[in-house]
C-alpha cells in the first residue's frame, strides 16, 4: 500500500524553517564578519553590525516556530484519523 503522503508535498511549518535556515545563516555570517576585526587587530565594525548579528537569534526562533506548526499539524491530523 502506498502512503498517503507524497514526497514532494510540503508539511504547515517547512516554509519557516526553510526561511529561519536563511536568516540564521546570514546571522552567523555577519557574526564571522563582526568579530573578525577583533582577531585580526583592525577598526572593529559599526555597531550595525552587530545587529545584524542578531538575525542568528531571529532564523532560530523563526525554525523553531516552523518545528512547533509542523508538530501541531502532525497531532491534528493524528487525532482526525482515529
Amino acid at each position: 500500500m502506498r502512503d498517503k503522503t507524497q514526497t514532494n508535498s510540503a508539511a504547515p511549518g517547512d516554509r519557516l524553517v526553510r526561511a529561519g535556515a536563511v536568516v540564521f545563516f546570514i546571522g552567523a555570517l555577519a557574526t564571522l564578519v563582526t568579530v573578525a576585526p577583533l582577531f585580526l587587530g583592525t577598526t572593529p565594525f559599526p555597531t550595525y553590525m552587530f545587529g545584524l548579528s542578531m538575525l542568528m537569534a531571529v532564523g532560530f526562533l523563526t525554525a523553531g516556530a516552523g518545528v512547533l506548526r509542523s508538530v501541531a499539524a502532525g497531532r491534528r491530523q493524528a487525532r482526525a484519523g482515529r
